[in-house]
């Protein structure tokens, strides 16, 4: 298992663990855009809807300042954003979400923490 893959699983597991109370976290799931496939199979997600560069992780739940958020996951700082990240990043922005890159799980936590005004108690 791969490093950014850990940071994302201790993302949701986060999240499991408080959506109990803070009901917004059940609605926060991962887009799953990568990943080894064959030809095959790549041409078929394509064609259902499959696009390069989409943000990892959506929490398509408003708050008062945007429509949701989106959180493209890095496992670390040394790792590049692509420039079709970078340009759904900016899109998402322009259109009223936050879409902002997070560095491995403690930062996209403190993002969401943010992101729903989340002050911890337990």
């Amino acid at each position: 298992m791969n490093k950014e893959t850990q940071e994302q699983i201790a993302i949701m597991d986060w999240c499991r663990w408080q959506e109990n109370h803070y009901k917004e976290l059940k609605m926060i799931f991962h887009i799953v855009n990568e990943g080894k496939r064959s030809s095959r199979v790549g041409v078929e997600l394509q064609k259902m809807g499959m696009k390069r560069g989409i943000p990892d992780i959506c929490l398509p739940v408003p708050n008062e300042q945007f429509h949701g958020l989106y959180i493209e996951l890095k496992a670390d700082r040394t790792k590049r954003i692509s420039k079709e990240q970078k340009e759904w990043l900016e899109k998402l922005n322009s259109y009223g979400y936050k879409a902002i890159r997070a560095n491995g799980a403690d930062e996209a936590i403190g993002i969401i923490k943010e992101y729903l005004n989340i002050k911890e108690r337990w």
